[in-house]
């Protein structure tokens, strides 16, 4: 059995931790909440992400799944689908908006010298490509 540290808290440890905290200084909750705060939300968002979840109730039941990780994933406690929901209604969206922000200009600089990138000094958009999955019956034209 492997022993070693997961891939996802390998990933996240590449991440500017400090700079997401000033993020979150700069735009305080109204309500903060005791258990749940915006790096654990961070954290569950990227795990969705990362791991192709569909919903808050997918998210909630691959979390649940093996409780004993969470803590190696970086997550503090168990997530409930609410607390998630609640969280993502009501914290500022510009703190992700702001580390987005930290991390493009974080990889200017990486690849500033690097002639096979394009030019990252130019106008850049991000996609989501994600598949949305439709019923054939309800919408017989939504092959994929």
């Amino acid at each position: 059995m492997h022993v070693g540290r997961l891939v996802f808290s390998q990933v996240m440890d590449l991440l500017p931790l400090t700079h997401f905290r000033r993020c979150v200084a700069r735009y305080p909750d109204r309500r903060p909440s005791r258990t749940f705060s915006s790096l654990d939300q961070f954290l569950c968002m990227a795990f969705a992400q990362l791991t192709c979840r569909d919903s808050l109730r997918d998210i909630e039941s691959c979390l649940r799944a093996v409780p004993t990780k969470l803590y190696h994933l970086g997550i503090r406690e168990v997530v409930s689908r609410t607390t998630l929901a609640y969280a993502n209604e009501h914290r500022d969206w510009r703190i992700c908006a702001e580390f987005a922000q930290v991390l493009i200009a974080d990889a200017r600089k990486w690849y500033a010298n690097d002639a096979g990138v394009a030019d990252l000094s130019q106008t850049m958009y991000a996609l989501d490509s994600t598949t949305i999955d439709l019923c054939l019956e309800l919408f017989p034209w939504a092959k994929f």
